[in-house]
Protein backbone atom coordinates (compact mmCIF):
# COMPACT_ATOMS: atom_id res chain seq x y z
CA UNK A 1 0.00 0.00 0.00
CA UNK A 2 1.17 3.81 -0.36
CA UNK A 3 1.02 5.00 2.98
CA UNK A 4 1.30 8.36 4.44
CA UNK A 5 3.21 8.34 7.62
CA UNK A 6 2.85 11.69 9.65
CA UNK A 7 5.55 11.95 12.67
CA UNK A 8 7.78 14.90 14.06
CA UNK A 9 9.74 12.70 16.23
CA UNK A 10 12.68 11.28 14.52
CA UNK A 11 13.00 8.25 17.42
CA UNK A 12 9.74 7.21 16.33
CA UNK A 13 9.21 8.25 12.56
CA UNK A 14 12.44 6.59 11.13
CA UNK A 15 11.57 3.08 12.66
CA UNK A 16 7.67 3.04 12.11
CA UNK A 17 9.23 3.73 8.20
CA UNK A 18 11.49 0.90 8.20
CA UNK A 19 9.11 -1.14 9.75
CA UNK A 20 6.04 -0.36 6.94
CA UNK A 21 8.98 -0.59 4.09
CA UNK A 22 10.08 -4.21 5.24
CA UNK A 23 6.55 -5.37 4.16
CA UNK A 24 6.37 -4.06 1.47
CA UNK A 25 4.61 -0.67 1.32
CA UNK A 26 5.41 2.72 0.20
CA UNK A 27 6.02 5.04 2.59
CA UNK A 28 6.12 8.93 2.34
CA UNK A 29 7.35 9.89 5.88
CA UNK A 30 6.38 14.09 6.72
CA UNK A 31 7.02 15.32 10.10
CA UNK A 32 4.83 18.45 9.92
CA UNK A 33 1.12 19.02 9.60
CA UNK A 34 1.50 21.53 6.63
CA UNK A 35 3.38 19.53 4.58
CA UNK A 36 1.62 16.47 5.25
CA UNK A 37 -1.63 18.07 3.93
CA UNK A 38 -0.11 18.95 0.68
CA UNK A 39 0.91 15.47 0.15
CA UNK A 40 -2.77 13.95 1.58
CA UNK A 41 -4.29 16.41 -1.36
CA UNK A 42 -2.07 16.06 -4.13
CA UNK A 43 -1.30 11.75 -3.57
CA UNK A 44 -4.11 9.33 -3.64
CA UNK A 45 -2.67 7.32 -0.48
CA UNK A 46 -3.89 3.69 1.07
CA UNK A 47 -3.92 4.65 4.15
CA UNK A 48 -2.67 7.77 6.59
CA UNK A 49 -0.42 7.37 9.85
CA UNK A 50 -0.99 10.34 11.47
CA UNK A 51 0.61 11.52 14.86
CA UNK A 52 -1.57 14.09 16.56
CA UNK A 53 0.56 16.58 18.30
CA UNK A 54 1.66 18.13 15.08
CA UNK A 55 3.70 21.22 14.30
CA UNK A 56 1.91 23.91 12.10
CA UNK A 57 -1.28 22.02 11.33
CA UNK A 58 -2.27 18.88 14.34
CA UNK A 59 -3.12 15.42 12.78
CA UNK A 60 -6.60 16.05 14.37
CA UNK A 61 -7.12 19.13 12.31
CA UNK A 62 -5.48 17.60 9.42
CA UNK A 63 -7.77 14.44 9.62
CA UNK A 64 -10.98 17.03 10.12
CA UNK A 65 -9.92 18.31 6.93
CA UNK A 66 -9.00 15.65 4.74
CA UNK A 67 -13.04 14.17 5.85
CA UNK A 68 -14.53 17.53 4.93
CA UNK A 69 -13.09 17.33 1.48
CA UNK A 70 -14.81 14.06 0.54
CA UNK A 71 -11.13 11.99 0.92
CA UNK A 72 -11.86 8.25 2.28
CA UNK A 73 -8.39 6.58 2.83
CA UNK A 74 -8.25 5.22 6.33
CA UNK A 75 -6.58 7.19 8.85
CA UNK A 76 -4.98 5.66 12.07
CA UNK A 77 -3.98 8.14 14.54
CA UNK A 78 -1.06 7.70 16.73
CA UNK A 79 -1.23 9.87 19.87
CA UNK A 80 -0.04 9.88 23.52
CA UNK A 81 -3.23 11.13 24.35
CA UNK A 82 -4.75 7.91 25.91
CA UNK A 83 -8.12 9.30 27.70
CA UNK A 84 -11.56 7.98 26.36
CA UNK A 85 -12.60 11.64 25.64
CA UNK A 86 -9.42 11.64 23.41
CA UNK A 87 -9.99 8.63 21.84
CA UNK A 88 -13.97 9.74 21.23
CA UNK A 89 -12.59 13.05 19.59
CA UNK A 90 -9.86 11.24 17.38
CA UNK A 91 -12.65 8.84 15.91
CA UNK A 92 -15.00 11.76 15.26
CA UNK A 93 -12.66 13.78 13.54
CA UNK A 94 -12.71 11.06 10.82
CA UNK A 95 -9.93 8.68 12.54
CA UNK A 96 -10.64 4.51 11.65
CA UNK A 97 -8.54 3.49 14.35
CA UNK A 98 -6.77 4.73 17.03
CA UNK A 99 -3.05 3.75 18.92
CA UNK A 100 -1.59 5.06 22.07
CA UNK A 101 1.94 5.59 22.37
CA UNK A 102 3.83 3.92 23.09
CA UNK A 103 3.44 2.31 19.62
CA UNK A 104 4.43 -1.85 19.32
CA UNK A 105 5.48 -2.23 15.41
CA UNK A 106 4.02 -5.79 15.86
CA UNK A 107 1.08 -4.19 16.57
CA UNK A 108 0.62 -1.30 14.61
CA UNK A 109 1.84 -3.40 11.44
CA UNK A 110 -1.48 -6.24 12.39
CA UNK A 111 -3.44 -2.57 12.54
CA UNK A 112 -2.25 -1.37 8.94
CA UNK A 113 -3.06 -4.54 8.01
CA UNK A 114 -6.88 -4.92 8.62
CA UNK A 115 -7.10 -1.16 7.44
CA UNK A 116 -5.81 -2.61 4.28
CA UNK A 117 -8.69 -5.34 4.10
CA UNK A 118 -11.28 -2.97 3.91
CA UNK A 119 -11.60 -3.12 0.63
CA UNK A 120 -14.21 -5.90 -1.15
CA UNK A 121 -11.63 -6.92 -3.24
CA UNK A 122 -9.26 -8.50 0.07
CA UNK A 123 -10.34 -12.13 1.02
CA UNK A 124 -7.93 -12.49 4.04
CA UNK A 125 -4.56 -12.07 3.23
CA UNK A 126 -4.63 -12.10 -0.37
CA UNK A 127 -6.16 -9.27 -2.97
CA UNK A 128 -8.58 -11.17 -5.95
CA UNK A 129 -9.83 -10.17 -9.28
CA UNK A 130 -12.08 -12.76 -10.50
CA UNK A 131 -9.49 -16.30 -10.34
CA UNK A 132 -6.43 -13.88 -10.00
CA UNK A 133 -5.13 -13.56 -6.91
CA UNK A 134 -1.84 -12.01 -5.47
CA UNK A 135 -0.65 -12.92 -2.24
CA UNK A 136 0.21 -11.27 0.34
CA UNK A 137 2.06 -13.27 3.06
CA UNK A 138 4.74 -14.73 0.31
CA UNK A 139 4.50 -12.31 -2.70
CA UNK A 140 2.88 -14.62 -4.83
CA UNK A 141 0.77 -14.03 -7.79
CA UNK A 142 -2.01 -17.25 -8.81
CA UNK A 143 -4.01 -18.02 -12.03
CA UNK A 144 -5.89 -21.25 -11.58
CA UNK A 145 -3.65 -22.57 -9.14
CA UNK A 146 -0.60 -21.80 -10.87
CA UNK A 147 1.84 -19.14 -9.05
CA UNK A 148 5.13 -17.75 -9.50
CA UNK A 149 7.09 -15.48 -7.42
CA UNK A 150 7.19 -11.91 -7.31
CA UNK A 151 10.12 -9.47 -6.36
CA UNK A 152 9.10 -6.69 -4.15
CA UNK A 153 9.13 -3.95 -6.18
CA UNK A 154 6.86 -6.50 -8.70
CA UNK A 155 4.72 -7.06 -6.07
CA UNK A 156 4.12 -3.40 -5.29
CA UNK A 157 3.30 -2.63 -8.89
CA UNK A 158 1.13 -6.03 -8.96
CA UNK A 159 -0.95 -4.58 -5.92
CA UNK A 160 -1.30 -1.47 -7.36
CA UNK A 161 -2.88 -2.66 -10.37
CA UNK A 162 -5.17 -4.69 -9.31
CA UNK A 163 -6.32 -1.72 -6.99
CA UNK A 164 -6.91 0.35 -9.78
CA UNK A 165 -8.23 -2.42 -11.81
CA UNK A 166 -9.31 -1.64 -15.78
CA UNK A 167 -7.88 1.93 -15.10
CA UNK A 168 -5.52 3.76 -16.80
CA UNK A 169 -2.06 4.45 -14.79
CA UNK A 170 0.05 7.12 -15.82
CA UNK A 171 3.83 6.63 -15.76
CA UNK A 172 3.73 9.42 -13.11
CA UNK A 173 0.83 7.32 -11.09
CA UNK A 174 2.87 4.64 -10.95
CA UNK A 175 5.67 6.30 -10.20
CA UNK A 176 4.19 8.22 -7.33
CA UNK A 177 2.66 4.97 -5.59
CA UNK A 178 6.05 2.85 -5.88
CA UNK A 179 8.14 5.19 -5.17
CA UNK A 180 8.38 7.22 -1.74
CA UNK A 181 9.18 11.44 -1.48
CA UNK A 182 12.61 12.11 -2.49
CA UNK A 183 13.22 8.85 -4.30
CA UNK A 184 14.32 8.88 -8.09
CA UNK A 185 14.23 6.06 -10.18
CA UNK A 186 15.84 5.65 -13.12
CA UNK A 187 14.15 6.85 -17.08
CA UNK A 188 13.61 3.83 -18.29
CA UNK A 189 12.80 2.19 -14.72
CA UNK A 190 8.98 1.90 -14.63
CA UNK A 191 8.98 0.12 -18.37
CA UNK A 192 11.40 -2.35 -17.48
CA UNK A 193 9.25 -2.93 -14.32
CA UNK A 194 6.12 -3.71 -16.15
CA UNK A 195 8.64 -5.63 -18.54
CA UNK A 196 9.62 -7.78 -16.17
CA UNK A 197 5.41 -8.16 -14.79
CA UNK A 198 4.33 -9.06 -17.66
CA UNK A 199 6.71 -12.16 -18.23
CA UNK A 200 6.18 -13.45 -14.35
CA UNK A 201 2.18 -12.94 -15.90
CA UNK A 202 2.65 -15.22 -18.62
CA UNK A 203 4.11 -17.77 -16.65
CA UNK A 204 1.03 -18.10 -15.07
CA UNK A 205 -0.87 -17.73 -18.25
CA UNK A 206 -2.05 -14.17 -17.94
CA UNK A 207 0.65 -12.59 -20.06
CA UNK A 208 -2.04 -9.99 -22.00
CA UNK A 209 -3.21 -9.01 -18.92
CA UNK A 210 -1.52 -5.29 -18.76
CA UNK A 211 -2.32 -3.52 -21.69
CA UNK A 212 -0.23 -0.50 -22.89
CA UNK A 213 -2.39 2.57 -23.66
CA UNK A 214 -0.53 4.74 -26.22
CA UNK A 215 1.21 7.65 -24.99
CA UNK A 216 -0.70 7.46 -21.79
CA UNK A 217 -0.20 4.91 -19.15
CA UNK A 218 -0.98 0.99 -18.65
CA UNK A 219 -4.11 -1.12 -17.75
CA UNK A 220 -4.70 -3.92 -15.90
CA UNK A 221 -7.51 -5.87 -17.60
CA UNK A 222 -7.84 -8.87 -15.64
CA UNK A 223 -7.87 -12.99 -17.23
CA UNK A 224 -12.04 -13.70 -17.58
Amino acid sequence: MLILLVEDDPAQLEPLRTALLKVGHTVDAIADGETAQWFAFNKNYDLLILDWMLPKLSGLELCQIYRSAGKLAPVLMLTAKDTVANKVAGLDAGADDYLVKPVDVLELLARVRALGRRSPMWQGDKISLGNLHLHLSNLTIELDSVATQLSSREFQLMEYFMRHPRQILSHDQIEQALWSFGEEPESNAITTLIRRLRQRLQVIGARDSIETVHRVGYRLNPPS
